[in-house]
């Protein structure tokens, strides 16, 4: 590294917010840039490691450490240190297709593995990587590479979100004809719809996709494959196929009378809201408004984040979010959650500092369960029943929740939104192709080979391994072309 004594020098710093008092106000995005010398400080802050733990992806405990798409880390914070932006874009666009929408969304499992964050605060490694590729864009060093000759060979891509774009984008490089499919009227999959714009603005998707689509990569809006497009059509047009679809079936919550009106997923939710935001600046009404409700939030994910930051803008009365969990220590107790495993410790996200910005208190109540939902005469949800829980395990390190007593309250409630993960992947497609799947209902096939027991059908991303990461997302999308390319060419380049 060029400084050495870097992370002894200067303190971890982030990526800059916006004040949450008035960011709430509008939809613009909620962080400020990095300046090229905070970035180069932050750089600097690298360890020159001698066995890197951060660029290597792996799942300890159930939970991701480090990074899935292996990032060459070290290397452009170096450069960045170094005043060498364009060289660390290279170095980015090397490992990860996209680096923004990791920039911009990825949880940096790639922080919890910093070998400097066993005692001190790690490396601001999200915050350097934003900064370089943002610089990228700003300096028009992102341009359109398309492959300077054709395969003859065309694959069909099913699904735009970040699976199926690095599958894409992959395929497209080796020289192969691309089609890429999406149901939805805009592309990016849950990019798009799943996170809101202050988080990730729809305009830093669609620069990527003008520049894949300028490579040479078609896509087809509003059209589903297995209705508008068969999968005899794909088998008869196509040479090959990846399947990309993510995993869109919602988990309810098992409660008395989770049916009422008012209830909604929180992707139902925050769908709307994205396209009636990007249609009409929600003048169009065509979305599920909080405006002077009562909100709750079950569940205590980034998708219940976004809930919460989505509600707050639209004005709501009050906001409470439940969490199954008990509030987490505020450091890493090393003797349960060692490193390099992911850190479990309590944050506060945007959302949060938004809500007690706006009503004075963090809005999470903890260890909390939902037993059951009470509606008006109209049908309308109007009060939640709870009861506190403590958590074991068994024998066999199940998990068993235990009610306790005395512990029961009822919560006023207009609107509730449902943000506690997904099931697995719609079975449609999957069955009118013959495509096998595990007992978890996602598509059978082997994790760094991706094939499906259905010749020239490939599945990567969620609908493979289940809700997951947009970094897990792009590392199997990449695979999915290097196998798909060496299926069609008998052998492959692509890494």
């Amino acid at each position: 590294m060029g400084k050495a004594t870097g992370f002894m020098e200067y303190t971890r710093q982030t990526i800059p917010e916006r004040n949450p008092s008035e960011r709430t106000k509008d939809w613009d995005e909620y962080t400020l840039p990095m300046s090229d010398e905070e970035a180069k400080k932050q750089g600097a802050r690298c360890m020159d490691c001698g066995v890197p733990t951060c660029h290597t992806g792996m799942e300890l405990n159930g939970v991701t450490t480090g990074c899935p798409v292996y990032h060459l880390i070290p290397e452009w914070n170096d450069l960045v240190y170094r005043g060498q932006w364009k060289e660390a874009l290279d170095k980015e666009h090397e490992m990860n297709n996209f680096p923004e929408f990791t920039g911009f969304a990825c949880p940096a499992p790639c922080e919890g593995a910093c070998v400097l964050g066993i005692n001190e605060p790690p490396v601001a490694i999200r915050s350097v990587e934003k900064s370089i590729i943002e610089k990228g864009f700003a300096e028009g060093w992102v341009q359109p590479n398309p492959p300077k000759q054709r395969t003859g060979k065309r694959v069909a891509v099913v699904g735009s979100g970040p699976a199926g774009l690095a599958a894409a984008d992959q395929l497209n490089k080796a020289g192969h004809s691309v089609s890429v499919f999406e149901r939805a009227d805009r592309l990016g999959g849950l990019l798009t719809y799943g996170i809101p714009e202050m988080k990730l603005p729809y305009a830093v998707v669609k620069r990527r996709i003008d520049i894949l689509e300028a490579e040479g990569i078609e896509f087809f809006t509003n059209t589903e494959v297995g209705k508008d497009v068969t999968s005899e059509q794909l088998k008869s047009d196509f040479d090959a196929t990846i399947l990309c679809g993510g995993a869109t079936v919602h988990r309810d919550v098992p409660a008395e009378n989770n049916d009422l009106k008012g209830i909604h997923y929180a992707m139902d939710f925050l769908h709307a809201n994205t396209k009636s935001l990007l249609d009409s600046k929600l003048e169009d009404g065509e979305y599920i408004s909080a405006k002077d409700k009562n909100v709750l939030v079950i569940g205590g994910g980034d998708t219940g984040t976004d809930c919460i930051a989505t509600s707050l803008r639209h004005e709501c009365k009050s906001l409470v979010q439940f969490d199954i969990y008990d509030k987490k220590a505020p450091a890493r107790d090393m003797m349960i959650n060692p490193w390099p495993q992911y850190p479990i410790i309590h944050r506060i996200e945007y959302g949060q500092k938004e809500a007690e910005a706006v009503f004075g208190d963090d809005p999470r109540a903890y260890a909390v369960m939902t037993k059951k939902f009470v509606g008006d005469d109209d049908g309308n949800v109007k009060e939640v029943h709870t009861v506190n829980v403590s958590l074991r395990y068994d024998e066999e390190g199940n998990k068993i929740r235990e009610e306790i007593p005395g512990s029961e309250k009822v919560w006023p409630v207009d609107l509730v939104l449902v943000a506690i993960g997904f099931k697995g992947p719609e079975q449609g497609l999957i069955e009118q192709m013959n495509v096998e799947t595990k007992t978890n209902s996602t598509v059978r096939a082997q994790f760094d080979d991706y094939r499906t027991n259905v010749e020239g059908v490939f599945a990567a991303g969620d609908m493979r391994r289940g809700q997951s990461l947009i970094v897990w997302a792009i590392n199997e999308g990449r695979g999915a072309a290097r196998e798909c390319d060496r299926f069609l060419m008998g052998e492959t380049k692509l890494p």
